[in-house]
């Protein structure tokens, strides 16, 4: 019963930490929505820009261009991944760099989810430029997203699928 305790608080603690990801995001983009008007350009550095701006693509607009399908299209697909990266947490609970890339993933992901269904579109406000070079503008939870990803790829090089694993080396 204390292992199943402590899987219980393990989980608690990687879901909680998706929530707050997404929370933050959600509060960030409130605060860019009632503040700015859409296409608003808000300076902060020579190479820095707070703007309102909605993707109904996916990242760097792809598919945006499309006439409404993409919404739920990005809706579902964004939820199905989120339901898998719940399972890998759950199986990979006893560890600290998976979990940490799934529960910023999933906590990215469902922050534009509810830009979806809230708006059709996700939120936009951070743009990066050097000159009349220009990144596309992303969000927290993009930013999340990619940081989980990042991490996911590292902690599955670190360690291979084909490895054995703690448990079996006992």
């Amino acid at each position: 019963m204390p292992e199943q305790r402590l899987f219980s608080a393990r989980m608690a603690g990687w879901l909680g930490l998706a929530v707050a990801v997404g929370v933050a995001d959600q509060l960030i983009k409130q605060l860019v929505l009632a503040m700015l008007h859409y296409g608003q350009v808000v300076p902060v550095t020579p190479f820095f820009d707070i703007v309102l701006l909605y993707n109904p693509g996916a990242a760097f607009s792809l598919l945006a261009d499309q006439p409404g399908w993409q919404r739920w299209f990005f809706t579902i697909l964004a939820v199905a991944i989120c339901a898998w990266l719940t399972v890998l947490l759950r199986q990979h609970q006893h560890e600290r760099l998976l979990p940490a890339a799934f529960a910023l993933i999933i906590g990215g992901a469902l922050g534009n989810v509810v830009d979806r269904l809230l708006h059709g579109a996700v939120v936009d406000y951070l743009h990066f430029y050097v000159g009349r070079f220009s990144w596309p503008a992303f969000n927290l939870a993009d930013s999340a997203i990619f940081v989980g990803v990042a991490l996911m790829l590292w902690g599955s090089f670190r360690h291979p699928a084909n490895a054995p694993s703690r448990e079996n080396k006992t």
